[in-house]
């Protein structure tokens, strides 16, 4: 399974996200790329401990077996997936470069990993192994989305 804690697999996800530019399209969803942009950096900052989000109820009941189809096989996430309030993006014209060049540094940050106590808004506590190939999940959604 892919993760963004390897090397190699977080340096091609930055190489796909330096492709992002302002002409860049969503190919599903609401997000413009700035929207998404945006979005990305919040979920990683989560990831990496410098964000925490309080546990939906939901997540619960939901949360374990809903990560574990996640994570079962390297199938990329689904389109247009449910995300907490708090991730989602209404402000609109943000200056794409400033933001992806502020992505990318975030992203580059999981090769200094530690977060041992990491509990998800929905999913719960999850292992460094689970985040890491969550967190690759997600970054791979997103710049599919984007065609990148």
């Amino acid at each position: 399974m892919k993760t963004i804690l390897d090397e190699a697999t977080r340096d091609g996800l930055i190489a796909r996200a330096k492709t992002l530019n302002v002409a860049s399209k969503p190919q599903w969803g609401k997000m413009s790329i700035d929207q998404m942009l945006k979005h990305a950096i919040l979920a990683d900052e989560m990831y990496l401990g410098e964000k925490v989000y309080k546990r939906h109820f939901l997540g619960y009941l939901l949360g374990r077996p809903i990560l574990k189809a996640i994570l079962k096989d390297e199938a990329p996430m689904r389109r247009n997936a449910k995300t907490s309030p708090e991730f989602i993006v209404t402000e609109t014209g943000g200056n794409v470069e400033t933001e992806k060049a502020k992505w990318i540094s975030v992203l580059e940050r999981y090769a200094n990993y530690d977060n041992p106590e990491f509990t998800h808004w929905f999913f719960g506590k999850m292992t460094k192994e689970q985040v890491g190939q969550l967190a690759y999940k997600h970054v791979d959604h997103h710049l599919r989305q984007f065609n990148s």
